[in-house]
């Protein structure tokens, strides 16, 4: 049975060569042959889970490629593109026996898996980023990957429930992305499609009974809507322009149902009629013509030839009606743009003999180039899958600067991402925003067709606002503020950093002391560039470093470490014995009763001092307490030396505030939201107005030392109108 499978194979491949040979293009077969007989023997005795050789895998996916029109390399490389990964083949091997052009695109599709990595989503972003760092050297990459990932979805059906759905939920949000973007339809829709199946079996299985339904229908309706375009074109055109018909795919229905609301009946654009000629000037003298025929539809025109998608797509969209009643949509294009739209950059090929085969950038992948720019700041592979998802969105949304500039963005994006597409330095000085001449916040969300405004200042300090990171959606706009941050406030990222790292250690019970940091840091200071612990908390303060990849590994480390200390019997993080719940241990003396005094409230970071009281224990006070300072000569022998405990101290500390400023309308509310956002417990808030008209606030809030209350009294001192932040006695 198997030999006959490989027979089979050798019969499809030598099919693919003569396909090779009918085409105009001047490909190496000798080349191809061998790669594909090293392919075969490579993977002999390996089988796919539908049973058949694995070799059947990698020869459809060459078939793909020569669909597409790639050249002799991509299709080696598509043959050869799972030796290295699933054979004794080696990159060598590959590259001794085709050359290191096709040794580069295996490697760029070969995943990262015989890599140790912490999980498989950062698995899954470290294997993203290989393709993206190879499409920078060679854009073929991902076209081969593409190929491969559209057999892998119209095999899916062999591999278990729970696979089917994850490999489907990767494709729809990475790879479909990708195949828009770059432009090739073919692609992006049958794998939307098999996805979609996956996905949602339901809705799918309801589409297709809608489509099947009306398919005698539907096909007569549009035959009959081509013979009239045709007649009426051919009294102004010889030969007659070609004329195509289709109905919008299963997904691109779906998107119009479920997403808009919308039903079945109400789709304008389920039915399309194509027609394709030799001139952009025939382009819209066609569109005269089809204005002519039938009752164009009022908002439904789309110009996308002077103004093209991200991903080169150029035809002039309109929605018309017919005498039936049913709407359906026209789309006019030349022959270059056809091209264009069904095979995207393969279609835009520039091979040159003579340079190794290699590909250079150019305007067209220019997005390729910024995402992988936008990494450089945080250096998080995760962040590559969140740029796909942001930045390559299906869906434009097209705006103008008041001199007619066209800023193209993705789908969601505000007035900030906008002023971060102009320019650079535009976002940092920018203050407001209008839309259509009306003022808007900075959280609005651009339509297509608005003229935006961006209202800058002249004052060379001026910066952005550390939530505009919350706000914008462009990972452009994210890495360049995040950049700002980096190089113009350093010592607030040191102190925003640090306030951040500090209290997700206490939330995840973490106790350890600032100087046993660096210890369980050390991995991430190393991955991130970071030569001091500065250098750390300010990497975190400006958004290069997420606490959320970071936390969990310390808090398992930690765990780790008191486990082993428990079992060795150490007192490395058990509490010591001559310290009471408040973290001060009192030396020279074992087990007695502490406590804070209410007075001056001390905290961990603070010098102390111990009074022995009558009958209460240890009362410890901050050294420059006023209690202190008036009854130390007093009564000496009283007073006895204490210290915090460098381990375990307990979770927070309570400590009194006084909030003193101009009493304007909302800043009581402002200085409680600084708390909310800095995590911040607070137990007692009140607030008066002074005899002379200011502002004070009474606060009561929990701490975990003098490095969070510093960092909580600097951020209030930031809020307008305040003048000062002091402790307080309770």
């Amino acid at each position: 049975m198997a030999e006959q499978t490989i027979q089979t194979c050798n019969q499809n491949f030598e099919k693919l060569i003569d396909r090779l040979s009918d085409l105009d293009k001047n490909y190496n077969l000798a080349k191809i042959r061998s790669a594909y007989e090293f392919a075969r023997e490579m993977h002999e005795g390996q089988f796919r889970e539908s049973g058949e050789p694995y070799i059947t895998h990698p020869l459809a996916v060459a078939g793909i490629l020569v669909d597409l029109g790639m050249d002799t390399d991509a299709i080696c490389a598509a043959l050869l593109h799972d030796v290295v990964e699933d054979t004794d083949a080696t990159y060598d091997d590959v590259k001794k026996k085709f050359g290191a052009d096709v040794a580069n695109l295996v490697d760029g599709v070969t995943k990262l898996d015989k890599i140790n990595l912490a999980s498989k989503e950062e698995q899954q972003a470290e294997n993203i980023r290989k393709i993206f760092l190879s499409m920078a050297k060679d854009i073929r990459v991902i076209i081969i990957k593409l190929a491969d990932r559209l057999h892998n979805m119209r095999t899916l059906g062999f591999r278990s429930g729970v696979k089917r759905r994850d490999v489907s939920l990767e494709t729809m949000s990475i790879f479909v992305p990708l195949a828009n973007r770059l432009g090739i339809r073919q692609l992006k829709e049958e794998l939307e499609d098999i996805s979609f199946g996956y996905l949602d079996p339901y809705a799918y299985a309801e589409i297709e009974q809608l489509l099947e339904k009306s398919k005698r229908e539907r096909e007569e309706f549009i035959e009959t809507i081509k013979t009239r375009i045709k007649r009426r074109l051919a009294a102004d055109f010889d030969p007659v322009p070609t004329v195509e018909g289709r109905v919008k795919s299963a997904y691109g229905i779906y998107k119009k149902i479920y997403e808009q609301g919308k039903t079945f009946d109400e789709i304008y654009d389920k039915y399309a009629v194509r027609v394709i000629v030799n001139t952009v000037t025939e382009c819209y003298f066609v569109l005269g013509i089809m204005h002519d025929m039938f009752q164009p539809i009022p908002n439904r025109f789309k110009d996308y030839i002077s103004t093209p998608k991200a991903n080169m797509y150029q035809s002039l969209h309109t929605t018309v009606m017919g005498r039936e009643g049913i709407p359906f949509e026209v789309q006019i294009r030349t022959w270059e743009m056809h091209h264009t739209a069904e095979f995207g950059i393969a279609a835009h090929w520039k091979y040159k003999e003579g340079r190794s085969g290699k590909y250079k950038f150019d305007e067209r992948l220019n997005w390729v180039r910024q995402i992988l720019d936008t990494q450089k700041e945080s250096d998080d592979a995760e962040d590559i899958v969140r740029a796909i998802k942001n930045d390559l969105s299906p869906e434009d949304v097209f705006a103008m600067t008041p001199k007619g500039d066209v800023i193209t963005l993705p789908q969601g994006a505000t007035v900030i991402d906008f002023a971060y597409a102009i320019h650079t330095q535009v976002g940092h000085k920018m203050t407001g925003a209008k839309a259509d001449k009306k003022l808007v916040p900075f959280d609005y969300v651009i339509k297509t067709g608005e003229i935006i405004e961006i209202i800058t200042s002249k004052d060379p300090s001026h910066g952005p606002k550390r939530d505009w990171l919350n706000i914008c959606k462009t990972n452009e706009a994210k890495a360049k503020i995040r950049s700002w941050f980096k190089k113009e406030r350093r010592d607030e990222n040191i102190v925003e950093g640090r306030e951040a790292l500090w209290r997700e250690l206490r939330r995840n019970m973490v106790r350890i002391t600032e100087e046993e940091l660096p210890e369980f840091v050390a991995i991430d200071m190393k991955h991130h560039g970071c030569e001091t612990l500065d250098d750390f908390y300010a990497a975190i303060g400006y958004g290069g470093i997420t606490l959320s990849k970071i936390i969990p590994r310390i808090r398992d480390d930690y765990a780790k470490r008191v486990a082993e200390a428990e079992k060795n019997e150490s007192f490395e993080f058990t509490p010591d014995v001559s310290k009471s719940a408040s973290g001060v241990i009192v030396d020279g003396i074992d087990n007695c009763v502490v406590k804070l005094s209410q007075c001056c409230s001390p905290l961990p970071g603070d010098d102390i001092i111990g009074f022995i009281t009558r009958g209460h224990g240890v009362s410890v006070h901050k050294k420059d307490c006023i209690n202190y300072l008036s009854q130390k000569d007093s009564e000496p022998d009283r007073w006895v030396p204490v210290r915090w405990a460098g381990k375990q101290l307990p979770n927070y500390y309570k400590v009194a505030l006084e909030v003193v400023g101009y009493n304007r309308i909302g800043i009581f509310s402002d200085v409680l939201a600084s708390l909310s956002e800095a995590r911040i417990t607070t137990h007692e808030a009140a607030a008066r107005v002074l005899k002379n008209g200011n502002f004070m606030a009474s606060l009561t809030i929990s701490v975990a030392g003098t490095a969070e209350l510093d960092g909580v009294i600097s951020r209030m001192k930031k809020i307008s109108g305040v003048l000062s932040v002091d402790r307080s006695a309770k």
